[in-house]
């Protein structure tokens, strides 16, 4: 097992409550886990060695929440946006019917593509849906593929097809789709909004998914106030995701609960809906990930980067919050913040995910915003840039 020393590091996030944040410090890798995290003086030996020159260490991203099993894309919705047309959740179906008719290689490659991309800038692990296929055949599939992410949830519940009965289609996703898909995803996500399922609709699907052993997400509170932040407090939801517009007692609920509020500010911007009150779920003691949201609709952009650099300019977010919300955060929400191989921090056990900013310390993502400042990339151990 090769090992190597990262030594000359500025600042390191280690997101662990014992280490800290660290100054003139050293952090060793061994096979696929940190081993060490101290001091630089203390640094033991390693095979190799990295001169991080000054730099900041923290973290790789994670993305704890995208959609990129798909074809196609929407510039055409993106600019009728940009002049004014609202949002609406029924453009899925323009992507739906694109990925529908892509082949498998297709689909596979364009996976590819995002998912180097966004490890280029930073983003180590990885969730990814299915929910461009609303079949059977297209939900399985998108599942198998989605595979080369670290996590897949089945999204079957994303939108009712184009004339289907909404409460049909809802038995298919509890029945036979979730029978078929279950085995290969370890998450259940339900767009719980006006346009999409409703309350009891969207509990009947989570149920189904609970008895088949997958842990649960809700996409909620996107479009106007509802149900969906409560719905995944009530269900034990791991997270709920986009919560741009919550109740004071949906922020209650949630601040009391163990379900991380994901929020993706980037669709927010990108479809002029307000930004999440993310000072209101901090203060109020909840635990906040932010995620990139990428989907060729509302959200087509992988850089976390970009969204820590709106957290924190225009969300009122410090910048070690929305740092530890896109790391640690977004590892809560997808439960893998702790334990043997854990995400988003960096201890010895942890996975060897490392991300080096060109920059001395993480205050220059939000202080330099737009630009580029991803140094090098560890991920599993690996160097990948």
């Amino acid at each position: 097992m090769t090992s190597t020393v990262i030594t000359g590091i500025g600042e390191l996030t280690t997101n662990d409550d014992e280490l800290g944040t660290l100054t003139d410090a050293a952090l060793v890798i061994g096979g696929d886990r940190v081993v060490w995290a101290g001091p630089a003086a203390r640094a033991p030996d390693a095979d190799e060695r990295f001169d991080a020159a000054g730099r900041a260490v923290l973290p790789g991203w994670v993305d704890s929440h995208t959609h990129l099993v798909f074809a196609g894309d929407r510039t055409a919705e993106f600019a009728a946006r940009m002049a004014g047309k609202p949002y609406q959740a029924g453009g899925i179906a323009v992507t739906v019917e694109a990925t529908r008719g892509a082949t498998d290689e297709e689909l596979a490659a364009n996976l590819r593509t995002h998912i180097a991309e966004a490890v280029a800038q930073g983003t180590t692990c990885i969730e990814t849906k299915t929910g461009y296929g609303l079949t059977v055949a297209d939900e399985l599939r998108s599942a198998k593929i989605a595979a080369e992410a670290d996590e897949v949830t089945f999204l079957g519940a994303h939108l009712v097809p184009a004339d289907e009965d909404a409460n049909a289609y809802v038995d298919l996703v509890c029945g036979e789709m979730l029978d078929a898909v279950a085995p290969h995803v370890g998450w259940c996500d339900v767009f719980c909004e006006t346009g999409a399922f409703d309350v009891d609709q969207s509990t009947r699907i989570l149920e189904a998914a609970k008895e088949r052993g997958l842990g649960l997400r809700v996409h909620g509170n996107q479009l106007a106030p509802g149900p969906g932040a409560r719905l995944a407090v009530e269900m034990g939801a791991a997270s709920v995701d986009h919560c741009t517009y919550l109740a004071e007692s949906d922020v209650d609920a949630l601040a009391g609960s163990e379900t991380v509020a994901t929020l993706l500010p980037a669709c927010d911007l990108s479809t002029r809906q307000p930004l999440p009150d993310a000072r209101a779920l901090i203060d109020a003691g909840t635990t906040v990930a932010l995620a990139s949201n990428c989907n060729p609709g509302s959200s087509y952009t992988s850089s976390m980067a970009f969204c820590v650099t709106t957290a924190v300019l225009q969300m009122r977010m410090s910048i070690e919050e929305a740092v530890r919300a896109a790391t640690w955060g977004g590892a809560r929400a997808l439960r893998r913040e702790s334990g043997d191989g854990a995400v988003g921090v960096l201890r010895p056990g942890a996975r060897a995910d490392v991300h080096i900013l060109d920059a001395p310390s993480t205050t220059w993502l939000a202080y330099r915003p737009g630009v580029p400042l991803t140094h090098a990339v560890w991920r599993r151990g690996n160097r990948i840039r």
